[in-house]
């Protein structure tokens, strides 16, 4: 096989990929990111309004495309991939980044609102066998990004949350802990079908829009770096994962997150 350049090793150009809940903190990071490097990107959201709003911010003159898509529902799931599709004329990676956040924490989450919760992960797979498939049927070759959380790995500092806001919620650490091994489980079916299935796990990166100083200050003192992510932190690795700098990768978890899970 002829050797690849850095260059052409994180080349997007050509290639084409769905970002659920592109629209947020971090999923507009990694849209813009893959956009950057060169692929066409389809943004879902709920709002489809929302969606191409975000889609208008990406560089590439109207390359782009905003589709419906709610990770909680069966049948959006499947329309929302076909429309998502369609749009971008086929489908070569998937970041499984939507998520319907509950937030409530071990003293006061419900059953069904526990139960609700792990709902995201059933989304997520089922849009990662869609993709599966597409790209089986077309004889390409996929990529899968699921979004995990250095939560899905270690436990919360309960004294970073008392008495600033509700404990990091239970559902949460369940959900992402999930989404990771899910991911290896995936990657080793689909291996042979030229799909690979990898994981990435931001830690702190805190909406500054949405957050207490004073929970920000308790996070950074938990961290051995001292700060918070910054969103354009988690481009490098999506970039990465996506494309063929990470050919002879599957069915692992890369986190970033300030050395969080390294104590």
């Amino acid at each position: 096989m002829t050797d690849k350049t850095i260059q052409q090793l994180f080349d997007l150009r050509g290639k084409s990929a769905l970002v659920t809940g592109g629209t947020g903190w971090l999923g507009s990071a990694f849209s813009a990111a893959l956009a950057e490097a060169g692929a066409t990107v389809v943004i879902s959201s709920r709002d489809q309004a929302r969606a191409q709003a975000a889609v208008d911010l990406l560089p590439g003159d109207g390359a782009h495309h905003a589709v419906e898509l709610d990770h909680m529902d069966e049948t959006s799931l499947e329309n929302g991939f076909r429309a998502a599709a369609e749009a971008a004329g086929s489908l070569d990676i998937l970041v499984n980044n939507g998520l319907e956040l509950l937030g409530k924490d071990l003293t006061s989450v419900t059953f069904e609102e526990f139960a609700r919760d792990q709902t995201n992960n059933a989304g997520y797979f089922i849009l990662a066998r869609h993709l599966r498939d597409h790209v089986v049927e077309r004889g390409a070759e996929g990529s899968i990004i699921n979004i995990g959380s250095m939560y899905g790995q270690v436990g919360s500092y309960p004294d970073a949350y008392e008495g600033v806001c509700t404990a990091s919620p239970v559902a949460y650490h369940a959900l992402k802990g999930g989404t990771i091994h899910m991911t290896r489980h995936l990657a080793c079916y689909w291996a042979k079908d030229n799909v690979r299935v990898n994981c990435l796990s931001p830690g702190p990166f805190p909406n500054f829009n949405n957050v207490s100083s004073e929970m920000v200050d308790r996070l950074t003192a938990k961290n051995p770096m001292k700060r918070m992510g910054h969103p354009w932190e988690l481009k490098g690795a999506m970039v990465f994962l996506s494309s063929a700098a990470s050919s002879y990768m599957t069915g692992q978890n890369i986190t970033i997150d300030g050395g969080w899970t390294a104590w």
